[in-house]
């Protein structure tokens, strides 16, 4: 296929996490021998973070406006099997009429935010995605899985939703021998919803075992926050370090946004990624979450700093890493890149049979 996508960034993972899921999804893509255009909005605040500026499994495009975008790449959303519109695109509902209005191909949206989209489309917030646009994109890919696919197809309309959650990269995320400097370490970038529970499930564990040596990692943390004494702060953590952190600790925290505690079946690429690394999960809980992992063999759940002190102390090496291994295992199976580009594949592959079957009838109708 011919596939254009418009997505937030692909260049800068400069706090999002759109920027990792794109590469992978991307270069599988290529890959399994598709041909990929990538556009993305040149904005400054990526611009001065980029990580990745000449990937070589796309053909990469810089923006500058609506206008620019239309003038420049009008014809290649056009001539297009398949154009992909991802979430936070600024612009996005300008963006989304204009490839529904002139993309001859299937069209789709990408939702890496679904349960935020949602909260955001209840309160009439419509920053990158309207109402009115979601009957008219033929496929929408969600991150997350569960009821919410009922709401977007009940609710908003959609002809097609399926799910295309976030997955990694095997040859990035594998276990290595590292000496470990933390007991318990978490990657994130800063949000109102979640530095509760970090501070409930995580901090507090901190204050509590001042022996423990504990990491937060991530952008856009505020200055007034007090870090316990045995809690190192890294800003920026560039994806090539995600592995080497990974594998310096004993445990890796995760900590869910409230929109997909609230929504479910939503899991984050920091668990997948964590567990290609053999590295063993503490995790807050959500409805779904044994749908990914079997709890207490794959991955442990706290509610409270007592949960997770009691992981940290109590929990031997040898347990410590079949609980890594177990996890391993099963992203390995099932959560890969390659598994979502397969996946992305086969709903284009249908969407295209049902076009053509349509055509078909209409041509022996006349």
């Amino acid at each position: 296929m011919n596939i254009v996508i418009l997505g937030l960034s692909i260049t800068s993972s400069w706090g999002n996490g759109h920027a990792t899921t794109f590469r992978g999804l991307v270069r599988e893509l290529n890959n399994q021998g598709h041909q990929i255009t990538f556009l993305e909005r040149d904005v400054p605040w990526y611009a001065s973070h980029r990580d990745l500026t000449n990937p070589e499994y796309c053909q990469l495009e810089l923006y500058t406006s609506l206008n620019d975008l239309k003038q420049r790449f009008t014809e290649h959303v056009r001539e297009a099997d398949f154009v992909m519109v991802g979430s936070y695109v600024p612009e996005g509902v300008q963006v989304g009429e204009w490839v529904i209005k002139t993309a001859q191909g299937i069209k789709s949206f990408y939702d890496i935010d679904t349960p935020v989209t949602l909260a955001k489309l209840e309160r009439e917030d419509y920053e990158y995605l309207h109402p009115n646009l979601i009957p008219k994109y033929d496929l929408y890919l969600s991150f997350t899985g569960g009821p919410t696919l009922d709401v977007l197809q009940k609710k908003y309309g959609s002809p097609m939703v399926r799910p295309l959650y976030c997955s990694f990269d095997p040859t990035l995320y594998y276990p290595e021998l590292r000496e470990i400097k933390w007991d318990l370490g978490y990657l994130g970038t800063y949000s109102d919803d979640r530095q509760p529970p970090l501070e409930k499930l995580m901090l507090d564990a901190a204050r509590e075992w001042k022996e423990g040596r504990f990491v937060v990692a991530g952008p856009q943390y505020p200055e007034s926050i007090k870090w316990p004494e045995n809690t190192q702060h890294l800003h920026h953590l560039p994806p090539a370090e995600h592995r080497h952190f990974y594998n310096s600790q004993r445990f890796t925290q995760n900590i869910t946004r409230a929109d997909m505690i609230k929504a479910g079946y939503s899991p984050s690429v920091r668990l997948f990624e964590a567990a290609a690394c053999c590295t063993p999960i503490i995790s807050d809980y959500w409805d779904g979450l044994n749908s990914f992992f079997k709890i207490g063999e794959e991955i442990l759940v706290a509610k409270s700093a007592k949960d997770t002190l009691c992981y940290l102390r109590e929990i031997c090496k040898s347990e410590r890493k079949l609980i890594g291994e177990r996890a391993r295992r099963k992203v390995l199976k099932n959560h890969t890149a390659a598994h979502r580009a397969q996946e992305l594949v086969s709903y284009a592959e249908k969407l295209m049979t049902v076009r053509k079957s349509k055509i078909t009838v209409t041509s022996v109708a006349f």
